[in-house]
């Protein structure tokens, strides 16, 4: 199930918030305050976060940097009674969701929420496999990782061959115990998923 977190000081918002999340049968979690939402989140469940911007403290947007900073897979939706253009393209330009202003139509932020879980669990499914490859590699001999880097580069089986001082025999028979360690369906698309994990 994918958890809404919301951080907003306003209890009264956060609470009536909590109520229409609840009546649709969307679990959530309220906080006051940055901080001791930061210690709390969970990285090891689906979750979207509803922010507020102006708080004190840290601001909504010193909690994104932060997020961002540690690579959270947490989709961001902001609110603010205060929102202008440039409040609301600095949130998108950061990675969030979407900007809505408060008061917010009831429907409209539900369907926003709706988004921000399904992208939720879109980039959770996606963190997982990685993290199950970062696993997988780390299985890897220090050789299978050498030819692994080669096959990354593009570098033909004879030519890596010749780089490490082995054959090509040798080199088929490491890139077999590499798809076999990854389960892998061929090295070409553990490449793709290799070079996929190295662009994050």
């Amino acid at each position: 199930m994918c958890l809404v977190y919301i951080l907003d000081d306003d209890e009264e918002l956060s609470e009536s918030l909590a109520w229409l999340l609840e009546s649709v049968g969307i679990p959530s979690e309220r906080f006051r305050d940055a901080r001791t939402f930061l210690r709390s989140y969970d990285r090891g469940r689906p979750a979207c976060l509803v922010l507020d911007v102006r708080m004190p403290e840290l601001s909504g947007f010193d909690v994104q940097e932060l997020l961002n900073e540690t690579g959270a897979p947490l989709p961001v939706v902001f609110v603010s009674a205060h929102g202008d253009i440039r409040m609301s393209v600095r949130a998108l330009q950061g990675g969030a969701v979407d900007f809505l202003e408060k008061p917010y139509d009831p429907q409209h932020l539900l369907d926003v929420v709706q988004n921000a879980r399904r992208t939720a669990r879109e980039r959770f499914a996606r963190e997982t496999r990685q993290a199950g490859l970062r696993a997988k590699l780390e299985s890897l001999t220090a050789r299978e990782r050498e030819v692994l880097a080669l096959s990354v580069e593009g570098v033909p089986n004879k030519q890596i061959a010749g780089r490490l001082g082995i054959s090509t025999k040798t080199v088929d028979v490491h890139r077999a115990r590499i798809r076999e360690k990854t389960e892998a369906e061929s090295m070409a698309a553990l490449v793709r998923d290799v070079l996929r994990l190295e662009a994050r």
